[in-house]
C-alpha cells in the first residue's frame, strides 16, 4: 500500500482516543529491541549480546525494565537476535521481579522495523511502549504515555540532546576570537528512544529489511502523526567501552541517574 493510500484510508482521529481511554489504566506491554550486534563494544559483545552487558552486576535490560516497572508496566516482549539464547536463558530462570517476559527470536540480521513487525501478534490491537535495549534514560513513563494520549497521534518519540563532546571556536577571518565549552543548548534534538506506539504503526513496516527510524517514522512524520516528548535530564550513551565504564562508575558511586 502506498503512502497516499495510507493517508486516504487512515481514520485515526476517533479510534485512538477511544482505545486509549479503555486501555490507559490497564497493563501495557513494553517491546524492547535487543537483537543488534553491538560491535563497537569489542570483546564485551564477543560472548554476550549488548543488552546483557552488566552494570552493577545486572544486565542493561534489567535496568531498562526497572524504569518501566516503576510506572506499572511489567509485561515485556524482548526482540532477540544476536546471541538471543543468552537472553532467553536468563529470563527463563529469572525470578527476582514479578514480570511477564516473553523473548522472541526476530532473526539475526533483521533490521529494527522488521523486528517490531515480527512481534505484532504479541501486542495485537493495543497501544504499546518501545525501547532500545541499550538506552538508559530516567524517562517519566507515565508522563510520556499521558502526553501520547493527549496528542492523539500514531507515535510519540522521546527526543533529547546529546552530551556535547567538543568545544566551540569562534573566528573572525583567520583569527580566533573566542573559545568556549559547548553546551547542550548548542546541540540539535535527536531520537531519544522511549516510544509509545499505536498498532497502526505496523502498516508502515514492509519487511525484515525495514529500518524503523527511516521510512516508517519519516512517513508518519509527513502525515503529522509523530509527536515529540522532550527529555532534558542527564543521560549517557552505551556505544563504546568508555561509555560502559562511565555508566559502571556512576552506579558504583551512587550517582546512577536512572536508578529507581
Amino acid at each position: 500500500m502506498s503512502l497516499n493510500d495510507l493517508i486516504r484510508n487512515f481514520n485515526i482521529s476517533l479510534n485512538i482516543n477511544e482505545r486509549l481511554s479503555k486501555n490507559f489504566c490497564k497493563k501495557m506491554k513494553c517491546v524492547i529491541l535487543a537483537g543488534g550486534f553491538g560491535t563497537r563494544l569489542g570483546e564485551e559483545t564477543n560472548s554476550l549480546p549488548k543488552p546483557m552487558i552488566k552494570i552493577g552486576n545486572m544486565p542493561l535490560l534489567w535496568h531498562i525494565m526497572k524504569i518501566y516497572s516503576q510506572h506499572g508496566i511489567n509485561e515485556f516482549v524482548i526482540c532477540c537476535g544476536y546471541k538471543g539464547e543468552i537472553i532467553k536463558e536468563y529470563f527463563d530462570q529469572f525470578t527476582s521481579e514479578k514480570w511477564d517476559v516473553r523473548t522472541v527470536d526476530t532473526g539475526l540480521n533483521t533490521m529494527t522495523g522488521g523486528r517490531i513487525k515480527k512481534i505484532q501478534k504479541y501486542v495485537q490491537d493495543d497501544t504499546f511502549c518501545l525501547s532500545y535495549g541499550d538506552d538508559l534514560k530516567k524517562v517519566e513513563i507515565s508522563r510520556l504515555i499521558d502526553f501520547h494520549k493527549k496528542r492523539n497521534k500514531i507515535a510519540t518519540m522521546t527526543i533529547t540532546k546529546p552530551q556535547p563532546r567538543f568545544g566551540i571556536v569562534e573566528i573572525d577571518g583567520d583569527n580566533v576570537v573566542d573559545i568556549k565549552e559547548k553546551s547542550k543548548h548548542d546541540e540539535k534534538w535527536i531520537n531519544g528512544g522511549y516510544f509509545v506506539l499505536e498498532p497502526e504503526i505496523f502498516d508502515f513496516i514492509k519487511e525484515d529489511k525495514t529500518v524503523f527510524e527511516d521510512e516508517p517514522l519519516k512517513n508518519i512524520a509527513k502525515m503529522d502523526q509523530l509527536s515529540a516528548f522532550k527529555y532534558r535530564d542527564e543521560y549517557y550513551p552505551m556505544d563504546t567501552l568508555y561509555d560502559k565504564n562511565k555508566l559502571e562508575e556512576l552506579w558504583e558511586t551512587g550517582k546512577a541517574y536512572w536508578k529507581t
